[in-house]
Protein backbone atom coordinates (compact mmCIF):
# COMPACT_ATOMS: atom_id res chain seq x y z
CA UNK A 1 0.00 0.00 0.00
CA UNK A 2 1.07 3.61 -0.58
CA UNK A 3 1.95 6.01 2.23
CA UNK A 4 -1.06 7.87 3.61
CA UNK A 5 -1.95 10.20 6.45
CA UNK A 6 -5.60 9.28 6.93
CA UNK A 7 -7.01 5.76 6.87
CA UNK A 8 -10.39 7.19 5.81
CA UNK A 9 -11.11 10.48 4.05
CA UNK A 10 -14.72 11.36 3.28
CA UNK A 11 -15.54 14.59 1.47
CA UNK A 12 -19.02 15.94 0.71
CA UNK A 13 -20.59 12.48 0.72
CA UNK A 14 -24.27 12.62 -0.25
CA UNK A 15 -26.89 9.91 -0.54
CA UNK A 16 -30.59 10.70 -0.95
CA UNK A 17 -33.47 8.42 -0.04
CA UNK A 18 -37.17 9.10 0.23
CA UNK A 19 -37.42 10.84 3.61
CA UNK A 20 -33.71 10.87 4.42
CA UNK A 21 -30.57 12.50 3.06
CA UNK A 22 -26.95 11.92 3.97
CA UNK A 23 -26.11 15.56 3.50
CA UNK A 24 -22.59 16.42 2.20
CA UNK A 25 -20.81 14.86 5.15
CA UNK A 26 -17.05 15.13 5.56
CA UNK A 27 -14.69 13.65 8.15
CA UNK A 28 -11.41 11.73 8.32
CA UNK A 29 -9.88 8.97 10.46
CA UNK A 30 -6.14 9.52 11.01
CA UNK A 31 -3.93 6.48 10.51
CA UNK A 32 -3.15 4.63 13.72
CA UNK A 33 -6.24 5.80 15.61
CA UNK A 34 -9.69 4.66 16.69
CA UNK A 35 -12.64 6.85 15.76
CA UNK A 36 -16.00 6.43 17.46
CA UNK A 37 -18.94 7.05 15.13
CA UNK A 38 -22.02 7.97 17.16
CA UNK A 39 -25.60 9.03 16.59
CA UNK A 40 -29.14 7.86 17.30
CA UNK A 41 -30.96 5.27 15.21
CA UNK A 42 -31.64 6.59 11.72
CA UNK A 43 -28.98 9.30 11.98
CA UNK A 44 -27.00 7.99 9.01
CA UNK A 45 -24.26 5.84 10.57
CA UNK A 46 -25.09 2.62 8.72
CA UNK A 47 -25.72 4.49 5.46
CA UNK A 48 -22.27 6.06 5.75
CA UNK A 49 -20.63 2.72 6.49
CA UNK A 50 -22.42 1.04 3.58
CA UNK A 51 -21.13 3.79 1.29
CA UNK A 52 -17.60 3.33 2.66
CA UNK A 53 -17.86 -0.41 1.96
CA UNK A 54 -19.35 0.25 -1.50
CA UNK A 55 -22.47 -1.69 -0.58
CA UNK A 56 -24.50 1.31 -1.73
CA UNK A 57 -23.54 3.89 -4.36
CA UNK A 58 -23.23 7.48 -3.15
CA UNK A 59 -24.91 10.19 -5.21
CA UNK A 60 -21.89 12.47 -4.90
CA UNK A 61 -18.73 13.07 -2.90
CA UNK A 62 -15.50 11.13 -2.57
CA UNK A 63 -14.14 8.37 -0.35
CA UNK A 64 -10.48 7.46 0.07
CA UNK A 65 -9.44 4.40 2.05
CA UNK A 66 -5.81 3.76 2.96
CA UNK A 67 -4.73 6.49 0.57
CA UNK A 68 -6.61 5.04 -2.40
CA UNK A 69 -9.77 6.04 -4.21
CA UNK A 70 -12.15 3.36 -2.98
CA UNK A 71 -14.07 2.88 -6.21
CA UNK A 72 -11.08 2.81 -8.57
CA UNK A 73 -8.98 0.55 -6.33
CA UNK A 74 -11.64 -1.57 -4.64
CA UNK A 75 -9.97 -4.98 -5.13
CA UNK A 76 -6.62 -3.76 -3.79
CA UNK A 77 -8.12 -1.93 -0.81
CA UNK A 78 -10.27 -4.91 0.19
CA UNK A 79 -7.11 -6.94 0.73
CA UNK A 80 -6.22 -4.57 3.57
CA UNK A 81 -9.54 -3.87 5.25
CA UNK A 82 -12.13 -5.80 7.23
CA UNK A 83 -15.71 -5.14 8.34
CA UNK A 84 -17.52 -6.44 11.40
CA UNK A 85 -21.30 -6.22 11.78
CA UNK A 86 -23.76 -6.76 14.62
CA UNK A 87 -25.00 -9.91 12.89
CA UNK A 88 -22.66 -12.64 11.66
CA UNK A 89 -22.64 -12.67 7.82
CA UNK A 90 -21.72 -16.38 7.58
CA UNK A 91 -24.09 -19.28 6.94
CA UNK A 92 -25.21 -21.16 10.06
CA UNK A 93 -23.97 -24.47 8.60
CA UNK A 94 -20.35 -23.26 8.34
CA UNK A 95 -17.71 -24.09 10.92
CA UNK A 96 -14.53 -22.24 11.87
CA UNK A 97 -12.52 -24.82 9.90
CA UNK A 98 -14.69 -24.15 6.83
CA UNK A 99 -14.16 -20.39 7.20
CA UNK A 100 -10.42 -20.91 7.31
CA UNK A 101 -10.49 -22.80 4.00
CA UNK A 102 -12.80 -20.22 2.41
CA UNK A 103 -10.80 -17.15 3.46
CA UNK A 104 -7.50 -18.81 2.58
CA UNK A 105 -8.73 -18.78 -1.00
CA UNK A 106 -9.95 -15.17 -0.83
CA UNK A 107 -7.08 -13.24 0.80
CA UNK A 108 -3.46 -13.36 -0.31
CA UNK A 109 -2.33 -12.49 3.23
CA UNK A 110 -4.62 -14.89 5.08
CA UNK A 111 -2.82 -16.39 8.09
CA UNK A 112 -4.12 -19.74 9.25
CA UNK A 113 -1.77 -19.53 12.23
CA UNK A 114 -3.19 -16.17 13.33
CA UNK A 115 -6.77 -17.37 12.85
CA UNK A 116 -6.34 -20.51 14.94
CA UNK A 117 -4.44 -18.53 17.59
CA UNK A 118 -7.49 -16.28 17.96
CA UNK A 119 -9.78 -19.32 18.09
CA UNK A 120 -7.74 -20.76 20.94
CA UNK A 121 -7.60 -17.40 22.73
CA UNK A 122 -11.38 -16.96 22.46
CA UNK A 123 -12.01 -20.64 23.28
CA UNK A 124 -13.95 -21.13 20.05
CA UNK A 125 -14.62 -24.64 18.68
CA UNK A 126 -13.26 -25.43 15.22
CA UNK A 127 -15.84 -28.01 14.16
CA UNK A 128 -19.07 -26.68 15.70
CA UNK A 129 -21.62 -25.16 13.31
CA UNK A 130 -21.91 -21.38 13.58
CA UNK A 131 -25.69 -21.56 14.06
CA UNK A 132 -25.11 -23.36 17.39
CA UNK A 133 -22.79 -20.70 18.80
CA UNK A 134 -23.86 -18.00 21.27
CA UNK A 135 -24.01 -14.35 20.17
CA UNK A 136 -20.79 -13.62 22.01
CA UNK A 137 -19.00 -16.55 20.38
CA UNK A 138 -20.26 -15.50 16.95
CA UNK A 139 -18.86 -12.01 17.46
CA UNK A 140 -15.51 -13.39 18.59
CA UNK A 141 -15.42 -15.58 15.48
CA UNK A 142 -16.15 -12.57 13.28
CA UNK A 143 -13.35 -10.61 14.98
CA UNK A 144 -10.97 -13.53 14.51
CA UNK A 145 -11.64 -13.66 10.77
CA UNK A 146 -11.36 -9.87 10.45
CA UNK A 147 -7.91 -9.79 12.06
CA UNK A 148 -6.34 -12.78 10.30
CA UNK A 149 -5.48 -11.37 6.88
CA UNK A 150 -3.29 -8.39 7.73
CA UNK A 151 -6.09 -5.80 7.56
CA UNK A 152 -4.93 -2.22 8.08
CA UNK A 153 -8.44 -0.80 8.46
CA UNK A 154 -11.17 -2.29 10.62
CA UNK A 155 -14.73 -0.96 10.23
CA UNK A 156 -17.34 -1.97 12.80
CA UNK A 157 -21.07 -1.28 12.66
CA UNK A 158 -22.63 -1.77 16.11
CA UNK A 159 -20.40 -4.80 16.57
CA UNK A 160 -20.60 -4.84 20.39
CA UNK A 161 -24.37 -4.31 20.64
CA UNK A 162 -26.08 -7.00 22.71
CA UNK A 163 -22.86 -8.45 24.12
CA UNK A 164 -22.47 -8.87 27.85
CA UNK A 165 -19.94 -6.61 29.66
CA UNK A 166 -17.33 -9.38 29.98
CA UNK A 167 -17.29 -10.15 26.25
CA UNK A 168 -17.30 -6.41 25.40
CA UNK A 169 -14.32 -5.83 27.66
CA UNK A 170 -12.47 -8.70 25.99
CA UNK A 171 -13.20 -7.23 22.56
CA UNK A 172 -11.95 -3.80 23.61
CA UNK A 173 -8.67 -5.36 24.74
CA UNK A 174 -8.28 -6.94 21.30
CA UNK A 175 -8.90 -3.58 19.61
CA UNK A 176 -6.31 -1.90 21.85
CA UNK A 177 -3.76 -4.52 20.85
CA UNK A 178 -4.63 -4.13 17.17
CA UNK A 179 -4.15 -0.37 17.26
CA UNK A 180 -0.71 -0.66 18.88
CA UNK A 181 0.54 -1.12 15.33
CA UNK A 182 0.47 2.50 14.16
CA UNK A 183 -0.39 1.37 10.63
CA UNK A 184 -3.75 0.03 11.83
CA UNK A 185 -6.93 2.09 12.19
CA UNK A 186 -10.52 1.54 13.35
CA UNK A 187 -13.84 3.22 12.60
CA UNK A 188 -16.24 2.00 15.27
CA UNK A 189 -19.95 2.77 15.13
CA UNK A 190 -21.58 2.07 18.47
CA UNK A 191 -24.52 3.04 20.67
CA UNK A 192 -22.41 2.15 23.70
CA UNK A 193 -20.65 5.47 24.17
CA UNK A 194 -19.02 4.31 27.41
CA UNK A 195 -16.98 1.81 25.36
CA UNK A 196 -15.87 4.59 23.01
CA UNK A 197 -14.85 6.77 25.96
CA UNK A 198 -12.47 3.98 26.97
CA UNK A 199 -10.74 3.37 23.65
CA UNK A 200 -11.54 6.03 21.03
CA UNK A 201 -9.02 8.71 20.07
CA UNK A 202 -11.58 10.80 18.20
CA UNK A 203 -15.34 10.98 17.78
CA UNK A 204 -17.66 11.90 14.93
CA UNK A 205 -21.28 12.63 15.81
CA UNK A 206 -23.89 12.41 13.06
CA UNK A 207 -27.54 13.44 13.40
CA UNK A 208 -30.25 13.52 10.73
CA UNK A 209 -27.70 12.94 8.01
CA UNK A 210 -25.39 15.79 9.05
CA UNK A 211 -22.11 15.85 10.96
CA UNK A 212 -22.57 17.91 14.14
CA UNK A 213 -19.21 17.26 15.79
CA UNK A 214 -15.95 15.65 14.78
CA UNK A 215 -12.67 15.84 16.62
CA UNK A 216 -10.38 14.60 19.38
CA UNK A 217 -12.46 12.79 22.01
CA UNK A 218 -10.62 14.16 25.05
CA UNK A 219 -10.79 17.72 23.74
CA UNK A 220 -14.53 17.41 23.10
CA UNK A 221 -15.08 16.11 26.64
CA UNK A 222 -12.89 18.84 28.13
CA UNK A 223 -14.64 21.66 26.24
CA UNK A 224 -18.22 20.58 26.90
CA UNK A 225 -19.71 20.82 30.39
CA UNK A 226 -22.99 20.97 32.29
CA UNK A 227 -24.07 23.99 34.30
CA UNK A 228 -26.43 22.87 37.05
CA UNK A 229 -28.83 25.44 38.40
CA UNK A 230 -32.39 26.17 39.44
CA UNK A 231 -35.03 27.17 36.90
CA UNK A 232 -34.91 30.69 38.25
CA UNK A 233 -31.12 30.84 37.87
CA UNK A 234 -31.47 29.58 34.29
CA UNK A 235 -32.82 33.01 33.32
CA UNK A 236 -29.36 34.46 33.99
CA UNK A 237 -27.69 32.28 31.33
CA UNK A 238 -27.71 33.65 27.77
CA UNK A 239 -29.28 31.30 25.23
CA UNK A 240 -26.33 31.93 22.90
CA UNK A 241 -24.02 30.32 25.48
CA UNK A 242 -25.54 26.84 25.48
CA UNK A 243 -26.68 23.98 23.23
CA UNK A 244 -29.87 22.99 25.03
CA UNK A 245 -31.37 22.66 28.50
CA UNK A 246 -32.67 19.61 30.34
CA UNK A 247 -35.23 20.46 33.00
CA UNK A 248 -36.63 18.43 35.86
CA UNK A 249 -38.47 18.95 39.13
CA UNK A 250 -35.10 19.54 40.76
CA UNK A 251 -33.80 22.24 38.43
CA UNK A 252 -31.99 22.54 35.11
CA UNK A 253 -28.87 21.23 33.39
CA UNK A 254 -27.35 23.42 30.69
CA UNK A 255 -24.89 22.06 28.11
CA UNK A 256 -22.15 24.55 27.20
CA UNK A 257 -19.46 24.14 24.53
CA UNK A 258 -16.74 26.19 26.29
CA UNK A 259 -16.32 25.16 29.89
CA UNK A 260 -13.57 27.68 30.61
CA UNK A 261 -15.52 30.64 29.21
CA UNK A 262 -18.67 29.56 31.06
CA UNK A 263 -16.74 29.35 34.31
CA UNK A 264 -15.55 32.93 33.94
CA UNK A 265 -18.93 34.30 32.85
CA UNK A 266 -20.99 32.39 35.44
CA UNK A 267 -18.64 32.02 38.44
CA UNK A 268 -21.42 31.36 40.94
CA UNK A 269 -22.80 28.30 39.17
CA UNK A 270 -21.90 24.65 39.58
CA UNK A 271 -20.16 23.43 36.39
CA UNK A 272 -19.42 19.72 35.96
CA UNK A 273 -17.83 17.50 33.33
CA UNK A 274 -19.98 15.49 30.95
CA UNK A 275 -20.00 12.30 28.87
CA UNK A 276 -20.31 11.44 25.20
CA UNK A 277 -23.81 10.12 25.83
CA UNK A 278 -24.90 13.42 27.40
CA UNK A 279 -23.26 15.47 24.64
CA UNK A 280 -25.15 13.43 22.05
CA UNK A 281 -28.43 13.80 23.95
CA UNK A 282 -28.15 17.59 24.29
CA UNK A 283 -27.17 18.09 20.63
CA UNK A 284 -30.05 15.91 19.43
CA UNK A 285 -32.39 18.22 21.39
CA UNK A 286 -30.67 21.39 20.18
CA UNK A 287 -33.76 22.66 18.34
CA UNK A 288 -35.81 22.64 21.53
CA UNK A 289 -35.58 25.40 24.10
CA UNK A 290 -35.96 22.82 26.85
CA UNK A 291 -36.38 19.05 27.10
CA UNK A 292 -36.96 16.62 29.94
Amino acid sequence: MCEFENAIEIKDLTKKYDGFTLDHISFHVPKGTIMGFIGQNGAGKTTTIKAILNIIKADSGSIQLLGRDWIENEAEVKEYMAAVFDELPFHDKFTANALNIMFKGMYHNWSEETFFTYLDRFQLPRKKQIGKLSKGMKMKLQIATALSHGARLLIMDEATTGLDPVVRSEMLDVFREYIQDENNSILMSSHITSDLEKIADSVTFIDKGQILLSGNKDELLERHALIKCTREELKQIAETDYISVRVSDFGAEVMVTDREAAGKKYPGFLIEGTTLEEIMLFYVNKGKKEFT
